[in-house]
């Protein structure tokens, strides 16, 4: 590898797995800056549901006895009533991986969504896709059940690897729709990779992950007003039916508040959502190690801290 190789360390794995935790671990003893992969973080004002645990962004530095705040980026960076693709995703994280490397700190890309970390590992060619205002304007009639229906017509293997959340975000729908329509595909679309990327990946069993999802869950939700930050954005102008597109805890949520479902109700199939929604995300892993990704499945931080020391060499 050339010494000029432009190194960034990847963090990734299923919702719950602890990526914030190990990401700001490895900024601290690396001297990094985390850029989010994360498709609802960018949003301002979705924090609890979305899980930005920005308090896990500060870290005591042993060294100098004292607090250190871990400077993070991609985060709170739109705002939920606006459209935001994966263009502009990989846009704004090229340019701040590019600006860290550019100040001698290492970028540390952190998140778990499949299409955004793929986009920025794999280069997908993206950007250059202009805005078709016209099938817009058509396609902004549909429902996200019938946008996702045309997009399954279109590209199968597409529409097979979205999330629950991609499944339900119109805007992101119409966007796949929109790069399809103008005879483009996502996978002949990679181009050179700009980066050496070092993937790490965070799992559990089925049994643990279930039960730090619904530990999460119940903290979010009792000690975090998770309920709350629901209702603020509704307060603040966002419709019930742009909350229910943002999937998972807003859906859910957004259901309850509607007097729609119960409490109970509510907390019951939120977390096996979250749980099934887990399960995709590996399943994606799954598939880009197929495709010819190599990531490092660890747990043990000395591991992981040894293995990313060689690689920064």
């Amino acid at each position: 590898m050339k010494k000029n190789t432009k190194k960034i360390i990847v963090i990734l794995g299923p919702t719950a797995s602890g990526k914030t935790k190990l990401a700001v671990e490895l900024a601290a003893k690396f001297n990094g800056e985390i850029v989010s992969a994360d498709s609802r973080q960018v949003y301002r004002g979705m924090d609890v549901g979305t899980g930005k645990d920005l308090e896990e962004f500060s870290i005591f530095n042993f060294q100098f006895s004292k607090e250190i705040q871990i400077p993070y980026h991609l985060i709170d960076v739109a705002d939920p009533k606006k459209r935001f693709d994966l263009a502009q995703y990989q846009k704004l994280a090229f340019a701040a991986i590019d600006d860290i490397l550019k100040r001698g700190k290492t970028p540390i890309l952190a998140g778990g969504s499949g299409l955004y970390l793929q986009a920025v590992i794999d280069n997908y060619k993206l950007s250059d896709i202009k805005s078709d205002l016209s099938l817009r304007k058509k396609l902004d009639k549909l429902d996200a059940a019938e946008l996702f229906d045309r997009l399954e017509k279109l590209s199968p293997k597409l529409a097979a690897k979205l999330n629950f959340s991609d499944k339900n975000n119109k805007r992101r729908l119409i966007r796949y729709l929109e790069i399809l329509g103008s005879g483009q595909n996502f996978k002949s679309r990679k181009g050179k990779r700009k980066y050496d990327a070092l993937l790490i990946g965070v799992k559990y069993s089925g049994e643990i992950l279930k039960q730090r999802i619904f530990k999460r869950l119940i903290e979010r939700l009792k000690e975090q007003n998770m309920i709350g930050e629901v209702e603020s954005l509704h307060k603040r102008g966002l419709a019930w039916k742009k909350l229910e597109e943002f999937g998972l805890e807003y859906k859910f949520i957004a259901g309850y508040l509607q007097h729609k479902i119960e409490y109970i109700e509510m907390v019951e199939k939120l977390n096996i959502a979250i749980y099934q929604f887990a399960k995709r995300q590996l399943t994606w892993f799954s598939r880009w190690e197929k495709q010819g990704a190599k990531i490092h499945w660890l747990k043990d931080f000395k591991k992981i801290e040894k293995l990313a020391k060689e690689f920064l060499k």
